[in-house]
């Protein structure tokens, strides 16, 4: 059944107890007791919308930041990571493979906001070797919902 629920809820996480329950072929109390155990787990960490700002009179810039780091002794690459997610304007943090080491995500109001941010924060931290950073400039899907459907041209095709 966790896995289960956990598929259903990561999809849509204002389904009802009821319905889960339902798709799930539990009783309402034995699939809230899985959800309330989930979350003193930290395995279901948040529930959270996903929003197209395109759509809204609210200014969003997303950037994605690329950082070298000198990993700390010890500690490796997890204590620069927490140095930088504890930032507020910070949205995510990943390590990743490949030229860099950490990247990070930010969602601020303004291409100024996000660049003060990488040269005032993120570049003066003694373990930061380098960055590179790349603006979102359109999203078409975003945790796995299509933002930006194509229309499909509705005109009748005449032929001689």
């Amino acid at each position: 059944m966790r896995d289960e629920l956990l598929s259903i809820i990561e999809k849509n996480s204002r389904i009802g107890l009821n319905e889960l329950a339902v798709l799930l072929g539990e009783t309402e109390q034995r699939v809230l007791q899985e959800l309330e155990k989930l979350e003193k787990e930290e395995i279901i960490c948040g529930y959270h919308t996903l929003i197209n700002w395109e759509k809204t009179s609210i200014e969003k810039v997303t950037a994605l930041i690329e950082v070298r780091v000198t990993p700390q002794r010890g500690q490796g690459f997890d204590k620069i990571a927490e140095r930088i997610y504890n930032y507020p304007e910070v949205h995510a943090v990943y390590l990743i493979s490949g030229g860099y080491d950490l990247l990070v995500i930010l969602e601020e109001k303004s291409l100024r906001e996000i660049s003060n941010f990488v040269s005032d924060k993120l570049s003066t931290l003694d373990s930061v070797l380098s960055t590179a950073t790349h603006f979102i400039l359109k999203k078409y899907k975003d945790q796995g919902t299509v933002l930006s459907k194509q229309h499909e041209d509705e005109r009748e095709i005449i032929t001689p």
